[in-house]
């Protein structure tokens, strides 16, 4: 993941410039390996990078040849090899990041290029001719992105990867919904993301079809190994997880073998060619990932307390699909003394957020010191599927597809907010196959009723039945006992010791009396646990109260508890049986 921040007509962008760039360095650790900026008339934009693809030539702000065009973008464009192939106009690129695709797309359509984007993104575009700002971000929210005034400055708009570059100038901050872009002649910010599934009142019909689910999820995966550095897998041992480790284990084996076949070869692409997206890395017309990094073995990593039911089934995982396989376990110590640090880089008070994120926070510095940039996670699965143990509760299958359409459109308040900074905070990149728009578009057309859980169909079934070949020519993805593991939360997985350790500790730190006397700023924001209220004061610490319209709360439906662990639902099993996030 990379850093931006910009700002769109402010009264006197020369004297802000030094301001700009010391609130852009306070999201260095997003992109630590090189800084950029761009000042034109009254904009600014801002970039810190992390290199991945276009490792030598991609510096951002990327600009066209004239130089009226700028971006600074965070994320990746996996199918920008078939969009330098398919532009209507000839464009001569200047470097081989995938990002640059989005100048030739926005001169061919304007704001409607986020559209023709496949990936996970955020970015903020200036347009010189037309002293015109275009900003977007992803479908779902995967990056992060915010947008702030400043009641002071009418007619200025700032943007920011982070929180902490905004609330320094800003006076009202908003997340910049997920999907949508925002144009600065109109000032409106609008939706361009319109899949069919959208409506959650809209009940699905479509007929299960295990092996187009499959499919499509391979395809996913394939996509998200496009780099040029070393990579790696998030692997707790949950099905979610693991599926994904098993699908890049396969195309990790493949690409050692096409490697070992062209060991041979050394051709020279010419600049020609890679306008049309030859020799670089990424997916072609067939679908079929080329160019990527070669690595000897398919890393993958795991954290947990001492003993942890994660550690335990992802070494077992790791074993039978043979990956390079690195055990972390953290002490309860480790982790309360990070909590302020997490809270800083999460940028949120929720309780589940923060349970779930101090062990991916963790275990990320470790994997950065390893000196992997990339890992693939599994984040999106239990929105899309139902797969946490509350939609149990589910009365009927309209309502099991509303809140499952629901969980998805908050993912960038929840899951994807934690994989994003919890990573970001060391430099590492996290990418989710399961939120890939084709995927999306599949999974959430299922008719639910074939999703419902019952005495004979645990959660996520269909996706559990999907990958249960044993029997077929692919032969098995996992063991069964994997492949039909209980959900538990991340933060459960680690080791049921550390939510213990929390409670414990925030009723050393909150008092009856502090619970009865809410600080009069929170307003109707009023943390029901003494965990909540613990939190909610370190974000305080950090953070304005302007900072906390962002945060959403992670709370179950269907059920009557105010603890949101997934082993506080009855129906979670007594063994130890999971994790996935």
């Amino acid at each position: 993941m990379c850093g931006i921040f910009a700002c769109h007509n402010h009264p006197d962008v020369a004297k802000f410039k030094p301001t700009a760039l010391k609130l852009s360095k306070a999201i260095r650790h997003r992109g630590p390996d090189w800084s950029g900026s761009v000042t034109c008339h009254n904009t600014i934009l801002c970039h810190e990078r992390l290199s991945i693809v276009g490792v030598e030539s991609g510096a951002q702000p990327l600009t066209n040849a004239d130089e009226s065009i700028a971006v600074a973008a965070n994320g990746e464009i996996y199918n920008h090899r078939l969009i330098r192939k398919h532009l209507k106009n000839p464009y001569h690129f200047k470097t081989t990041s995938d990002c640059e695709v989005i100048i030739p797309l926005y001169l061919e359509h304007g704001i409607d290029a986020p559209k023709h984007l496949d990936g996970m993104f955020s970015f903020v575009l200036y347009d010189k001719k037309q002293d015109r700002t275009i900003a977007a971000r992803d479908p779902i929210g995967i990056t992060t992105l915010y947008k702030g005034y400043n009641t002071q400055e009418p007619g200025t708009v700032y943007f920011a990867s982070e929180l902490k570059s905004l609330h320094p100038v800003c006076d009202k901050i908003e997340a910049f919904p997920p999907g949508h872009v925002f144009d600065s002649l109109t000032g409106e910010t609008t939706r361009y993301f319109e899949p069919s599934w959208w409506d959650e009142k809209k009940c699905p019909q479509t007929p299960l079809d295990l092996k187009l689910l499959r499919e499509t999820l391979e395809k996913s995966v394939r996509k998200r190994l496009m780099a040029e550095v070393p990579y790696g897998v998030l692997l707790s041992g949950g099905l979610d997880s693991s599926l994904v480790a098993a699908i890049a284990q396969r195309e990790s084996l493949r690409l050692r073998k096409l490697a070992e076949e062209q060991a041979a070869i050394n051709q020279e692409v010419d600049p020609e060619a890679q306008d049309k997206g030859e020799g670089l890395v990424g997916i072609d017309d067939e679908n079929k990932l080329s160019t990527v990094t070669f690595l000897p073995q398919l890393n993958s990593f795991s954290i947990g307390l001492p003993g942890s039911p994660d550690n335990k089934a992802a070494l077992e995982v790791a074993k039978f699909l043979g990956t390079k396989h690195h055990v972390m376990t953290f002490t309860i110590e480790d982790g309360l003394n990070a909590l302020s640090d997490v809270i800083y880089h999460l940028e949120t008070y929720d309780v589940t957020t923060i349970r779930a994120s101090t062990p991916m926070y963790l275990l990320s510095r470790k994997i950065k010191a390893m000196g992997i940039k990339m890992v693939l996670s599994g984040e999106g699965s239990d929105e899309i599927f139902g797969g946490y143990l509350y939609f149990h509760g589910a009365p009927n299958k309209e309502e099991f597809h509303e809140e499952c359409v629901r969980r998805v459109k908050n993912l960038h308040l929840a899951d994807c907010l934690r994989a994003n900074k919890s990573t970001s905070a060391w430099g590492l990149e996290a990418r989710v196959p399961f939120l890939d728009k084709e995927f999306l578009e599949v999974a959430l057309n299922i008719d639910p009723q074939e999703k419902m859980i019952t005495k004979e169909k645990l959660e996520k079934y269909i996706l559990r039945k999907a990958f249960d070949t044993k029997d077929q020519p692919e032969g098995a993805y996992l063991p069964d006992n994997i492949l039909y593991r209980q959900k538990e939360q991340f933060s459960d997985g680690v080791g049921y010791g550390w939510i213990d350790a929390l409670k414990d500790q925030a009723e050393l730190q909150v008092t009856d009396e502090m619970m009865k006397n809410p600080k009069p700023e929170w307003g109707d924001d009023i943390p029901d646990t003494k965990e909540a209220y613990w939190y909610r004061c370190m974000f305080d610490e950090h953070f304005p109260p302007s900072c906390a319209s962002t945060v959403m709360r992670w709370t179950p439906k269907w059920v009557k508890q105010t603890d949101p662990s997934g082993r506080a639902i009855s129906i979670h099993q007594a063994k130890y049986d999971h994790v996935d996030e």
